[in-house]
């Protein structure tokens, strides 16, 4: 039996990871390595200043004091005897589409897992309201994991799945989608005077293109968006080449 490795950046105790662990009994051997506490938008980002505590709260399950990477980072180099077959990382409370995976703490942890050369999927709810059903993005990562497993993904390349909460039945294979909001800060202060910034994002435009993940999503359908770790431009890079002869330093 295939062994998954699931995280993401909601807690160890958040729901949509409890209903991914519990779609996935069965499916393979799973062991779950998730931070102790809420890490949303902590990107790939790791601990280096303090040290990272951990704890095992039940069988198979760790909790880590620490980053979305951080968890990763120790659940192959400490926690767990060998690589597993495959991580997924969610299920995230609220979508990671176009900019945002950019910020995300479960794409993150799935991107760590692909620098580890191991299999890796993030997925998430795409929903702004208070009451989310994880069952159906559940039930998807249950059908999506023995595929991974069985297909395999090329070497340093992840799957970004954002489910509609009001999925119609259809999945799309999506390419990233161009920022379609704009950063809003909204200005306070605290009972103490002390000045602050909400941040907060606000739609910008109407103009999806077809074939992204946010184009999906609006239509009620699942986007997967693979995405690659080497952020290479390619023409850039033949294009500029020459620059390098000018940039030079001449020593005699």
């Amino acid at each position: 039996m295939a062994h998954i490795l699931i995280t993401n950046d909601d807690g160890i105790h958040a729901p949509g990871l409890r209903a991914l662990a519990e779609a996935l009994r069965g499916a393979g051997e799973v062991t779950v390595v998730a931070p102790l506490t809420e890490r949303s938008a902590a990107a790939q980002s790791v601990t280096l200043r303090q040290p990272i505590y951990w704890d095992e709260i039940a069988e198979r399950e760790y909790a880590v004091d620490g980053t979305p990477a951080d968890a990763m980072i120790l659940a192959f180099h400490a926690l767990l005897k060998e690589p597993p077959a495959l991580v997924i990382s969610g299920i995230n409370r609220g979508g990671n589409a176009g900019e945002n995976v950019y910020y995300s703490g479960t794409v993150g942890a799935a991107m760590e897992a692909a620098i580890h050369h191991v299999p890796a999927v993030a997925i998430s709810v795409a929903y702004r309201g208070r009451e989310f059903d994880f069952g159906p993005a559940a039930r998807f990562a249950r059908d999506l994991a023995p595929l991974v497993l069985r297909e395999g993904l090329p070497d340093g390349v992840l799957l970004n799945v954002n489910v509609p909460q009001d999925w119609n039945g259809a999945v799309r294979f999506t390419r990233q989608s161009r920022k379609i909001t704009r950063n809003q800060l909204q200005a306070g202060a605290d009972p103490r005077g002390r000045r602050y910034f909400w941040l907060h994002e606000e739609k910008l435009t109407d103009e999806i293109e077809a074939d992204t993940d946010h184009a999906a999503i609006r239509d009620a359908a699942i986007s997967i968006t693979p995405l690659k770790l080497d952020h290479t431009h390619a023409e850039s890079l033949n294009h500029l080449s020459h620059w390098a002869k000018l940039l030079a330093t001449q020593r005699t």
